[in-house]
Order: C-alpha cells, then structure tokens, then sequence
C-alpha cells in the first residue's frame, strides 16, 4: 500500500519521532508505514487521516 506520510510530515516540518508523539507509536512503526514495510492497522490510519485534516483515501491508496 503507498502512502502520502512521508510528505504530510515534511510540510509540517515535523521528524518521524514528532509524528510517532502525536500517534502514540514508535518511530520505528513511522519508518515502516512511511516505506511500505507496514500496513497500519484500520484504527492507526483514521488517527493518522485525522490527524493531517485528511480521509483516509487521501493518504493512503492501493497503488
């Protein structure tokens, strides 16, 4: 699954540590969504959405 995380982070400015604080998950599990190592469970990719003012389509996508 692809994913828009890597650059919704960057715009913020904020390190994947920044991000995983706001998520409650470690960074590691950042690093992994953000490469596609991970497919975020359903719950973590409505707070990730909802966090960035976003659907979940927008941020993630099949492709």
């Amino acid at each position: 699954m692809k994913n828009r995380l890597k650059v919704l982070r960057a715009e913020r400015d904020w390190s994947q540590a920044d991000l995983a604080a706001r998520l409650d998950v470690s960074r590691q599990s950042v690093n992994a969504i953000e490469t596609g190592k991970y497919d975020p469970s359903l719950p973590l990719a409505f707070r990730i959405a909802r966090l960035f003012g976003l659907t979940i389509e927008e941020v993630f996508s099949e492709v």
